[in-house]
């Protein structure tokens, strides 16, 4: 019976399209002002003065302040309507893009970033109780597929348009059009969107705290949070320098790099629906595993690489990324099944929480491992960040596969009554 759902996953509702759509067009938004600041990064440190260290704090003060208000909504996650928690931080999120689009100066921005990520942290935490509560878990890999679509659809439409304004009209109207694209998507949402309230019915007479310190203390929640966190922190040390990188290592010019992110994208964007079928089909920790293989290869080529022409670095863009989205979406798949129903709003606010602190301390120990001596001059030791990187997804596999087996025995518990006793 399970071999044949593994074949056949069960088709999508209309409503559960409509949710699909809605939470990949807000993706989209929340990647696209994370991501925008690595092809913005090179003007951004030429026009208000920054340094390599410094855009490493630029960078991951959203990641440190997204986490701290993780661990701060945890407690409550669970106790309200998650459209309502989800229109909230969103709106939030909104804010804090605009004082981005405002700021004049390298403190100003550094402010406004902190501001964000206290309210956008929370939104891809809420996003994954929601398709959690809404979808079955032999669906979600196709869903994981489509959300993490917002990756490439940033890179598609939205890096390249945000550095055709930012060339044309200056950085701040790259920020000023996320605004615009998440005011429509928040008026959408709050219309089309109906109430989420299941996981009221499982909830118990704990208060924020106690709920939180309950789904901290779980050992099988545990072993999630230390492999979640590991997930980001590759990306997070080589993605704020890739535009400096291109640009001055490769010889890549401005006006090229929106090609470079433009097919990056499509590869991207064909490549997922795809992973995320073969994740509802096939072992996802054994796809996890050729992602990894894949990325790493690419990595080491990509950091290693003197000056190129455009059709090399879009090719080798192309492949490293179609191992990094074979990473991602079957191992947040996987992630989905840990938690129980009443306590998923609190695991993904927390393992939201540890995936933006592990990446901010890892984009400052990348600004510290990278070197520039002028704003002009290549980036010196990048080769040794790839060599980092590559080395913490090959540690992040041993992590993926205990969260891998703690599944597959949760899975078994619920089936034959012998096996429950067998395994306490």
């Amino acid at each position: 019976m399970q071999h044949q759902k593994a074949e056949s996953p069960a088709a999508f509702t209309p409503y559960q399209i409509l949710i699909t759509v809605l939470i990949t067009v807000l993706q989209f938004t929340i990647v696209l002002d994370f991501m925008v600041l690595a092809p913005l990064g090179d003007i951004l440190m030429k026009s208000l003065h920054i340094s390599p260290s410094g855009f490493g704090i630029v960078v991951s003060c959203y990641a440190f302040s997204a986490g701290a208000s993780g661990i701060l909504a945890a407690g409550f996650a669970d106790k309200y309507d998650r459209k309502k928690l989800l229109l909230f931080f969103y709106s939030g999120f909104i804010l804090g893009t605009l004082f981005c689009a405002l700021a004049g100066s390298y403190w100003t921005l550094l402010a406004a970033r902190i501001v964000t990520g206290l309210f956008g942290g929370v939104i891809g935490a809420i996003s994954l109780a929601i398709i959690s509560d809404l979808f079955a878990i032999n669906q979600r890999g196709r869903v994981m597929g489509y959300v993490q679509m917002a990756m490439a659809g940033s890179q598609i439409l939205g890096i390249p348009i945000g550095l055709y304004l930012a060339n044309r009209w200056g950085w701040h109207s790259s920020f000023l059009m996320i605004v615009g694209i998440a005011a429509v998507a928040a008026v959408v949402i709050l219309y089309k969107m109906k109430p989420v309230t299941r996981h009221l019915t499982a909830q118990s007479d704990k208060n924020p705290f106690q709920h939180l310190l309950h789904t901290l203390s779980n050992k099988s929640y545990q072993t999630g949070f230390i492999a979640v966190a590991f997930l980001s922190v590759g990306g997070f040390m080589m993605m704020p320098f890739s535009s400096s990188y291109l640009v001055n290592n490769i010889g890549i010019s401005q006006e090229q790099l929106p090609l470079v992110f433009l097919f990056t994208g499509i590869s991207s964007i064909a490549i997922m629906p795809v992973i995320g079928q073969l994740s509802d089909r096939m072992d996802r920790f054994v796809l996890f595993c050729i992602g990894s293989a894949l990325a790493i290869v690419m990595i080491l080529i990509y950091t290693n690489i003197g000056p190129s022409s455009l059709l090399v670095v879009i090719v080798i863009n192309m492949l490293m990324f179609m191992g990094i989205m074979s990473r991602v979406i079957p191992s947040m798949a996987m992630n989905t099944s840990i938690p129980d129903l009443q306590d998923r709003g609190a695991y993904m606010s927390i393992t939201s929480s540890l995936q933006q602190m592990a990446g901010g301390i890892a984009a400052i120990c990348a600004g510290l491992i990278v070197r520039q001596a002028h704003p002009a001059e290549p980036l010196e030791h990048y080769d040794t960040l790839g060599m980092v990187v590559s080395v913490l997804i090959v540690v992040c596999c041993f992590l993926i596969y205990r969260v891998s087996v703690m599944i597959k025995n949760k899975a078994n518990v619920s089936v034959p009554p012998p096996l429950v006793a067998e395994s306490h």
